[in-house]
């Protein structure tokens, strides 16, 4: 059985980041596990720019950032093994793995990286009525049939879900000749950026409707048609508010889900919120030595943030393999919270263990305007800032001092507030 200090499942934004940090920190013994034929993840297909504003404070395309981190790891000499399928994790951190060269493989790791990523909600969980014709695809698929194999999924397109990446397809379609007629949207708020609300959508004349769904899809060998109609406050349809469009193609672009069925089998804490990893202020789950970061930890909005996570997961791992798997203790204070949000990550804070400096990371689960975000330590107030309007499609933090958590001695509560301004 093959023997590595550090294994990274995942060579997209956060595994690279992760495995740069773990090197920097002093660890030699790195590998990165890749399914895909290239490193990058996701990003070799987002062509659009916006990326990098927080890391490199310039504007880059997706690929470009990609390969800023993937020529650090490849300076590096960091080993990479691509086309490399994953298949179990174990809880003593034996990784099983294949690929076309060396069959099936086991790994012994002293510390793992989770950096797996997300998955696109599929139409199957969606219960749309209709036949299951043709022109049917999920935002992403849409995304590398376009910018990657050169295929066009369709001329006249209706986008039901208004995540980031069908609002960035909205624009896609559009600069490649074809007419998107309508985004619909269950929630009455959209889950993307404002940003790309506005250039991807108001900027091409494409209307965006709130509260409707899809209720019909026609065509048996391909759509034909879709019908939308708006929703009440329980997400049932409103009849008599139906909207018919004649296209050929619908896109769903209708949530991501982390990639947790490796974590699953190891015996991971899963949060039933986020969908990923229950973790500690270091980044580590609920098995010693594995940690988490990027999309499978909980879903990000920039891949800036992805990768300042990650980093600090790697560095973590390094640091967890240096002191020798010391034995953990259980001195964690649960991150508790009210006011409207959904989650935090981390879930505990260990004061002697956590950073000089520390964000953690949130959630709100419906549209706020003019509140104040702050964090009670041992029913104290320590930290305060005003937000003008808070939105589920971006995601908010709150910086901890350690110094400022350790004044208390013990730290027996910690709570993350959402209160009127």
């Amino acid at each position: 059985m093959e023997q590595y200090n550090v294994v990274i499942i995942g060579g997209g934004p956060a595994g690279l980041a992760a495995a740069k940090a773990a090197y920097d920190e002093g660890e030699r013994s790195i590998l990165i596990l890749e399914r895909d034929s290239l490193l990058g993840g996701i990003l070799n297909q987002c062509i659009h720019n916006g990326f990098g504003l927080h890391t490199f404070k310039e504007e880059l395309t997706g690929p470009e950032y990609a390969k800023r981190f993937e020529d650090e790891v490849r300076a590096r000499g960091i080993e990479c093994r691509l086309n490399t399928m994953v298949m179990d994790l174990s809880s003593d951190k034996t990784v099983t793995a294949m690929n076309r060269t060396d069959g099936m493989f086991q790994i012994r790791a002293k510390a793992v990286v989770l950096a797996m990523g997300c998955r696109e909600r599929s139409r199957g969980a969606l219960n749309i009525p209709g036949y299951r014709p043709a022109g049917i695809y999920s935002a992403g698929t849409a995304q590398r049939l376009v910018n990657i194999e050169g295929y066009m999924p369709g001329r006249k397109v209706v986008i039901l879900g208004s995540g980031d990446i069908g609002l960035i397809m909205a624009r896609r379609m559009t600069l490649e000749g074809a007419e998107v007629q309508v985004v619909a949207e269950l929630m009455p708020y959209s889950g993307g950026l404002k940003r790309n609300i506005v250039q991807c959508l108001d900027d091409y004349g494409i209307p965006l409707k709130l509260s409707h769904t899809v209720v019909d899809i026609e065509g048996k060998e391909r759509v034909t048609g879709v019908t939308i109609a708006e929703v009440d406050s329980k997400n049932k349809p409103i009849p008599g508010t139906e909207e018919h469009y004649d296209c050929d193609t619908l896109l769903l672009s209708c949530g991501l889900i982390p990639e947790n069925e490796l974590s699953r089998g190891a015996g991971v804490e899963i949060s039933p919120v986020t969908n990923g990893p229950k973790v500690n202020e270091r980044l580590e789950t609920s098995i010693p030595g594995v940690f988490a970061a990027g999309n499978v930890l909980h879903v990000h909005d920039l891949v800036d943030y992805v990768s300042e996570e990650a980093a600090d997961a790697g560095r973590n791992a390094a640091a967890y393999v240096r002191e020798g798997n010391a034995p953990e203790t259980e001195n964690g204070t649960a991150v508790t919270f009210e006011g409207g949000i959904r989650y935090t990550v981390p879930s505990t804070v260990d004061t002697e263990k956590m950073k000089d400096l520390m964000t953690v990371r949130f959630r709100v689960g419906s549209v706020m305007k003019d509140r104040i975000v702050k964090v009670y330590a041992n029913g104290e107030e320590i930290f305060k800032k005003k937000r003008r309007i808070m939105a589920p499609g971006e995601m908010e933090e709150v910086l901890l001092r350690k110094t400022e958590l350790q004044k208390f001695g013990g730290l027996k509560t910690l709570k993350i507030k959402v209160e009127e301004a």
